[in-house]
């Protein structure tokens, strides 16, 4: 599978997982994701599923600034719900991330790494999402301003062309660089950018 080379240049995420521990999943219960993940679980990769992997990085991050993120610690809360623009594609890779899940997770083992109850849609929370430590109650917002950043001028006359079959193969990869060029930009260019992706600590 060949994709484009700056992906392998986006900051990873390691999370605890006891589940994986308790099973002898992975050594010391350690995952390590990358926006990689992303892009297969979702089958391609775009502003939303880049938004998406950053915020729970960022999000993650401010949540567990000394420790490793635990994965199935985590409630998550989405303003919108999930049938609303792009929240579902959003909510499966946070989802991957964090173990998170409303009702299909995993039912636990012996009344612990239950991962169910932890997905919330349609929530009263200030920005598009909000992260909570399940163990301390804190919590965060986060958004993503895409607008800030945004495709190069011809982008949207060359989708349309591929769309209508008739670009030409140098249209064509024209607009698969450029469209890979805006995540790229979001990604490494404005990650932490307080304009892109605002992280607001919610008071106690």
């Amino acid at each position: 599978m060949q994709t484009p080379t700056f992906y392998s240049e986006v900051r990873s995420l390691t999370v605890y997982d006891p589940l994986a521990e308790f099973l002898g999943a992975a050594e010391n219960g350690h995952i390590e994701y990358r926006y990689i993940d992303a892009v297969k679980l979702a089958g391609h990769s775009c502003p939303t599923v880049a938004a998406a992997y950053w915020m729970t990085l960022k999000g993650l991050a401010n949540l567990y600034p000394d420790s490793l993120p635990q994965r199935g610690g985590i409630r998550v809360e989405f303003r919108q719900d999930q049938l609303s623009g792009v929240t579902g594609v959003i909510a499966n890779v946070v989802a991957m991330l964090t173990g998170a899940t409303h009702d299909t997770g995993f039912k636990g083992i012996g009344g612990r790494f239950d991962r169910r109850k932890l997905l919330y849609f349609s929530a009263g929370v200030a920005e598009e999402i909000r992260f909570t430590r399940a163990d301390t109650g804190q919590a965060v917002d986060l958004a993503a301003c895409l607008q800030i950043v945004p495709f190069a001028p011809e982008t949207g006359e060359l989708m349309q062309k591929c769309l209508d079959g008739s670009a030409s193969p140098e249209e064509a990869a024209q607009f698969r660089e450029n469209w890979q060029a805006r995540v790229r930009a979001l990604l490494l260019d404005h990650g932490d950018d307080p304009d892109v992706f605002p992280v607001r600590p919610v008071r106690q």
